[in-house]
């Protein structure tokens, strides 16, 4: 008899922790959000540099020395 009450313990246990909503982890999506924002931003400065280097180049073409 006890082991069929423990087994029926440890079904009703695994059958109540799947049916349980999954615990708040809180922060736990906020790294993978900061890594995106990251490369993001880090992509759009790439792309400031290169035009204002291209912008620096052609005026610095236009300009004579003698």
């Amino acid at each position: 008899m006890q082991r069929g009450y423990a087994m029926l313990a440890r079904l009703t246990a695994a059958l109540t922790a799947r049916l349980r909503p999954p615990r708040s982890r809180g922060e736990a999506g906020y790294s993978t959000e900061a890594v995106v924002v990251i490369a993001l931003l880090a992509a759009l400065a790439l792309g400031a540099v290169a035009l204002i280097s291209d912008a620096v180049m052609e005026r610095a073409q236009t300009i004579t020395l003698e």
